[in-house]
């Protein structure tokens, strides 16, 4: 559905250690910065971007807006938040772990980026 999620920074290079950092343990290759300052992930799913407003104005992040990104087991996701939280990131929600509803089990850990966008990374379980 998505061909890419483009997000704001005021510290592209800040927000790059980061996202190099947590997407590494996603088992991604580190951000390339283009002529224009911004930093892109390229996956064979869609694309992940970095970019300072082309507006002039400060970057904001969206408040109710979260990004989320896949990982294959909870055990790969409790390496995201640490690695996150080691490289600028700030935990937020609740501690990673398993949340439970009528329809699904579902593993969840949360993150801050360094501009403050909300993402996290899930993991579907059996029910």
């Amino acid at each position: 559905m998505f061909s890419h999620i483009m997000i704001g920074s005021n510290d592209i290079e800040k927000s790059k250690a980061f996202y190099d950092a947590t997407f590494a343990v996603l088992g991604y290759e580190p951000g390339v910065i283009d002529e224009k300052g911004r930093c892109f992930y390229f996956t064979e799913s869609g694309i992940f971007a970095i970019t300072k407003p082309i507006n002039g104005e400060p970057s904001t992040h969206g408040n109710g807006t979260t990004i989320g990104f896949s990982v294959k087991d909870a055990a790969q996701g409790d390496k995201w938040h640490e690695v996150g939280a080691a490289n600028g990131g700030t935990p937020c929600e609740e501690p990673p772990g398993v949340r439970s509803n009528p329809a699904m089990n579902l593993y969840l850990a949360y993150l801050l980026d360094p501009s403050g966008n909300k993402i996290c990374v899930l993991h579907r379980l059996p029910k």
